[in-house]
């Protein structure tokens, strides 16, 4: 069994939630308490972990707000993987894929520099675009496949010649890819009715399920639709815990019902 696979299922069954929180730091939403700069930022982000880290299966850090901060929020990322206990996973969430000796060079800077246990990629430009992530055998890929936003529509769910969804032959080639990695997961949004439907396709496959709470999707039918045969699903929830009046830990006992 895969190493971030195990962790995930060992977590879900001593913690009895599916929960993935994400860190998508935003100096506009910071509350009153803590100052609108780095270190206000970051002393936010160690109570949100110190709050979490018995709770939450793994942590989701989406690079782009750590990106958005300069030199001085990528410093503090590499700090925060750091902080994260070893036996919670890290997602890092930087939708990478390119040209194929771009994307060896991206998956250097994720998994060898940050030390990620799994990144989110996105498959336009093909498997030679993602293969170099594979090759991390010790590291896990999920695919986009069907996203959270209404987007999707523009591209994701267009129906192809062949009468399935363009997310239909991604999710083909995902499985392909799998059987030989034996490293690869889906993202698939709980915003969408297609959930369900997208599980019936296959029932192995791990699912990270972004879309629960700000953006309106629900925590519970997003497990019951997306959970596989081992009944291991990652549902990710971000602004919905990190900016809840309720705090932290509460926001995440809101949402499973710890």
């Amino acid at each position: 069994m895969h190493l971030f696979y195990k962790k995930i299922q060992e977590n879900i069954n001593k913690r009895k939630n599916y929960i993935c929180l994400g860190l998508d730091p935003d100096l506009e939403k910071l509350p009153e308490k803590y100052p609108r700069n780095i270190e206000g930022i970051k002393n936010f982000l160690i109570h949100a972990i110190e709050e979490t880290k018995d709770i939450v299966v793994c942590y989701k850090p989406n690079v782009s707000f750590f990106e958005a901060l300069g030199i001085d929020g990528l410093r503090l990322l590499e700090k925060i993987c750091v902080l994260i206990p070893e036996n919670v996973p890290i997602i890092l969430d930087a939708k990478r894929g390119d040209i194929g000796n771009t994307s060896k060079m991206q998956a250097k800077y994720i998994f060898d520099y940050f030390k990620a246990d799994a990144i989110t990629l996105h498959p336009y430009m093909g498997f030679d675009s993602l293969n170099p992530f594979f090759e991390y055998r010790d590291k896990y890929c999920f695919v986009l496949t069907l996203t959270s936003n209404p987007g999707a529509q523009d591209f994701e769910k267009q129906v192809l010649a062949s009468g399935k969804p363009l997310y239909g032959l991604v999710f083909e080639r995902s499985i392909e890819w799998h059987e030989k990695y034996q490293n690869i997961g889906l993202v698939v949004g709980g915003t969408q009715k297609e959930l369900g439907e997208v599980r019936k396709m296959n029932t192995d496959l791990l699912f990270l399920i972004p879309g629960v709470g700000a953006q309106g999707g629900d925590y519970q039918k997003s497990v019951d639709l997306g959970k596989n045969s081992d009944n291991l699903a990652i549902v990710n929830i971000s602004r919905g815990i990190l900016y809840s009046d309720l705090g932290f830990r509460a926001a995440c006992e809101h949402y499973c019902n710890l």
